[in-house]
């Protein structure tokens, strides 16, 4: 399996050439601007969220598929569009949607026992998890950074691992396991501030700089942040989905 270093040292810019790579799993990669000539794909799977940012673009066999995966998400998922929302109005018409899509899954989860709830797929997130997740995405966007709330995380959050290992301050997070229905009244708590926060927002607000949490240094808007959200919210009600439809088929 020759291996060809990057001028780094690192994988980065590598060459690899006639190597079996079948099974392998990637977690949290910079795969930007690789190229593979000549694979074999049957079976593969890629799970890339920020698919579209910028100009992103995904080239399979020179046709850009990106556009095609994004129409295909926002046909199964009806509304999922309205996160690009780009005034006070559609920002209220996409949690809108937002809400009535979490509820369907939410009462398709109450129909199911604890443990199935406290359950990982393929070591991802359980669905008690996720909801923990959007909990820690609202307290960041919105209470931190649009709301400006001095202390804005709740212990139950849930961080992604790479919080630790980039350095940020896990230790305002609890580390037991809560209650489903804990998890239940603190996530309707932050979908209800969010509701609220909508209801009263006005096109001119959307302008105003707030502190990136993740960049300081570097600004976004209160849209951005809202949109932030929105996206969180998509993205982890696909995972949440796809992990119920396996953990209830099995």
């Amino acid at each position: 399996m020759p291996i060809e270093n990057g001028p780094d040292g690192s994988l980065r810019g590598a060459r690899i050439t006639d190597a079996s790579l079948r099974g392998a799993r990637f977690e949290r990669c910079d795969l930007s601007d690789v190229v593979l000539r000549a694979v074999h794909v049957d079976g593969a799977e890629i799970d890339a969220p920020w698919l579209l940012e910028g100009e992103g673009s995904l080239v399979v066999n020179g046709i850009d598929v990106a556009p095609f995966v994004e129409a295909e998400l926002n046909r199964r998922f009806p509304g999922r569009h309205l996160r690009r929302a780009a005034d006070a109005d559609q920002l209220r018409a996409a949690w809108a949607v937002l809400e009535e899509a979490w509820a369907l899954a939410m009462t398709r989860a109450d129909a199911l026992p604890e443990d199935t709830l406290n359950a990982s797929v393929d070591g991802e997130w359980s669905f008690a998890q996720t909801l923990r997740h959007l909990v820690l995405a609202t307290d960041v966007w919105l209470r931190g950074a649009v709301l400006e709330i001095a202390d804005p995380y709740h212990p139950l959050g849930m961080p992604h691992a790479e919080y630790a290992t980039d350095g940020y301050d896990t230790s305002v997070f609890d580390d037991r396991t809560p209650t489903f229905a804990e998890v239940r009244r603190l996530r309707a708590d932050r979908q209800a501030m969010v509701r609220d926060h909508l209801a009263t927002l006005t096109d001119a607000e959307l302008a105003v700089p707030r502190d990136n949490p993740w960049a300081p240094g570097h600004p976004e808007t209160t849209l951005a942040c809202l949109r932030t959200i929105l996206e969180e919210e998509w993205e982890h009600l696909r995972f949440a989905l796809r992990d119920l439809d396996q953990l209830t088929a099995s």
